[in-house]
């Protein structure tokens, strides 16, 4: 991947200069998962606006911070029935500005299921996945999006935040693929099959 460091040059950059370290660091799962690093690298470095700057689609491209949280023990990934973004997302949220994406991933963990994030140790701190997604609606925009992968037990979360989420749902991996792609986020399929990987190299490991 050729250098951006020409194109950040103030104070100001710093963040962005780190969102960029980020997004180069995510080992691409697919040829679909490597268009949209490049994507988002280039937007990235071109000093547009990374944060929504008014709802609903103010700026063009919003940053968004997603988490998807696993039970390890028992195999389970837990996601929502958001009332806006349509049925079986993961849970997360955009990332404000001068946050990072993890910062942005433990913010909306306690405020959407009031609980604190915990790094999985197969992926850490670090995003899993990333995915550039045109939105539906007339008012339509791109949402970036980080996946990150926490680590709690299906008793650690007993509630939700019920003005964003109709419903929870635990599905093992098996489940999430078996599921209708149009019940879940467009790009659900691959996550799941991309974090099935990670964790048998790192059990190899």
């Amino acid at each position: 991947m050729p250098s951006t460091d020409h194109l950040l040059t103030s104070p100001e950059d710093q963040p962005r200069a780190r969102l960029l370290e980020l997004i180069g660091a995510i080992e691409t799962w697919d040829d679909l998962e490597r268009t949209h690093r490049e994507t988002a690298t280039q937007w990235s470095a071109s000093g547009a606006s990374d944060h929504r700057a008014r709802k609903p689609d103010v700026s063009a491209v919003h940053l968004v911070s997603y988490f998807v949280v696993l039970d390890d023990t028992l195999g389970q990934l837990l996601l929502v029935a958001h009332r806006k973004a349509g049925p079986w997302p993961p849970a997360g949220g955009h990332v404000e500005v001068a946050e990072s994406p993890w910062a942005a991933a433990i913010r909306e963990c306690r405020e959407e299921l009031g609980t604190e994030a915990v790094a999985s140790p197969i992926t850490g701190e670090v995003p899993l996945f990333l995915t550039v997604t045109r939105t539906r609606g007339q008012r339509a925009h791109t949402d970036l999006s980080l996946w990150h992968l926490l680590n709690a037990g299906a008793d650690t979360i007993t509630s939700y935040d019920q003005g964003e989420f109709d419903a929870i749902r635990r599905l093992t991996y098996e489940q999430v693929l078996e599921e209708s792609a149009g019940l879940l986020d467009p790009h659900m399929h691959r996550f799941t099959r991309k974090l099935q990987h990670a964790r048998k190299q790192r059990h190899r490991g």
